[in-house]
């Protein structure tokens, strides 16, 4: 088959899939009201496809929840079920343009570290304007062992860097699985670690749960990293309970692209208001550090010591970064557990079928942890590095210059280690 044969298979089944959401019963009104909320239904055709392609690739609609792809699959409505199947797999993620080709890219993918030679589905004039060293935000697919490229929703210049790598960790703790999707090394030393990892964790604490505060849980994660800090850790204090048990939001815990990052290295401790947080290992899919934690368990324990019981229930099942295998260590630990968040919720789920409507995406895939992952993640490393610097910088600018005469060849007093003449005397 000729390259041009395969593009055309492609992009046949997109347009059978567009075709599809827009008419079968299934998905048509809901495609509709997508539309409208996105302001989309007078839009021209050739916007139509490009708000298509997010709402073909993301949606999920019914009970479990399926795909759109999924339930595009399931209809047995394409003309070629294998390509339909490959875009099940497809990749959204932040990409640098290390080459232009005559019929595609050579792309580093920034969230999973791997090269991708990718084809494009229309003809490279589309893409005028793209240089090398510049960002694209971009949806890739595998079929046949070679790589397709759907379409390009954004492109930064190559001096936004910071704004490129900020974007690709907020997708990154959205969906862990980007960092290691499709790069086994990558996963093979994440599994390595988090086994060495949950044997350190067991030997320092004796179980694989620790339940502290927020005023703690960052000392406890510290110690993890640097075992040499272990004598200077008060732990009988760490674990002292709470009076009272109290579910609230947590506003520095927003996962917002502006601060979220310089929220995370703030920590746990630079929070306002006291909570529980457990620390959980998990042997199979690493670190997590939940917040209310405790809280959640004590509305299987005694209730009546919780405040906001419902607004608890559904922060742990709505919540994204919460695995299934969390809520299936709590509902083991306490056998009223299924009586409790039915009566919450005012429903008659099983374990499974709760599991199936909230915890659907971890049913698909393997999820490990996003501490586990983020610290196999070196767009997350310079993200750090970035702010740090900028904090480094700042302080400079805070700090005050003496009064009297400098020498202009002398070192300047905000400490940059430039002469003075070159630095703030003009300030």
């Amino acid at each position: 088959m000729t390259v041009i044969d395969k593009l055309n298979d492609i992009n046949n089944v997109i347009k059978e899939l567009f075709e599809f959401v827009q008419e079968d019963d299934s998905t048509k009104q809901d495609f509709a009201e997508y539309l409208s909320t996105m302001g989309g239904l007078h839009a021209s055709p050739a916007q139509m496809e490009k708000l298509f392609i997010p709402y073909a690739f993301e949606r999920n609609l019914g009970t479990p929840p399926k795909s759109i792809i999924e339930i595009f699959n399931s209809s047995k409505k394409s003309s070629s079920p294998d390509v339909a199947k490959s875009l099940l797999n497809a990749q959204y993620s932040v990409f640098r343009v290390e080459k232009i080709l005559k019929n595609g890219f050579e792309l580093f993918n920034l969230t999973n570290e791997k090269q991708y030679t990718v084809l494009s589905l229309t003809k490279m004039t589309s893409f005028r304007g793209i240089g090398i060293g510049e960002f694209i935000v971009a949806r890739i697919f595998k079929h046949n062992d070679e790589y397709f490229l759907i379409g390009i929703d954004n492109m930064l210049p190559a001096n936004r860097i910071k704004d490129a790598i900020r974007y690709a960790i907020v997708k990154i703790v959205q969906s862990p699985w980007l960092v290691y999707e499709d790069n086994h090394e990558k996963e093979e030393k994440i599994k390595n670690d988090i086994s060495e990892m949950h044997d350190k964790f067991l030997k320092m604490f004796g179980s694989d749960e620790f339940i502290t505060t927020n005023r703690y849980a960052d000392n406890v994660i510290g110690i993890l990293n640097d075992e040499d800090n272990i004598e200077e850790f008060n732990m009988e204090e760490a674990k002292k309970p709470l009076e009272n048990y109290k579910f609230f939001t947590i506003q520095e815990l927003n996962n917002g692209y502006d601060n979220f990052l310089e929220n995370s290295l703030g920590g746990f401790s630079s929070h306002k208001e006291l909570y529980d947080v457990g620390i959980i290992f998990d042997d199979e899919l690493g670190l997590y550090s939940i917040p209310f934690y405790k809280t959640f368990c004590m509305i299987f324990e005694d209730e009546t010591k919780v405040s906001d019981v419902k607004g608890c229930v559904n922060y742990f099942l709505k919540n994204d970064s919460i695995s299934d295998k969390i809520i299936k260590r709590i509902a083991k630990k306490y056998p009223n557990f299924m009586d409790k968040i039915n009566k919450v919720l005012e429903s008659n789920y099983t374990l499974d079928s709760l599991i199936e409507e909230y915890k659907s995406e971890f049913l698909k895939r393997k999820i490990y942890s996003s501490t586990s992952v983020l610290y196999h993640s070196t767009v997350f490393s310079k993200s750090i590095d970035f702010i740090e610097q900028t904090e480094a910088e700042e302080e400079k600018q805070k700090k005050p210059i003496p009064s009297g005469k400098i020498g202009r060849n002398e070192p300047c007093p905000c400490g940059s280690g430039k002469k003075y003449k070159n630095c703030c005397l003009n300030k």
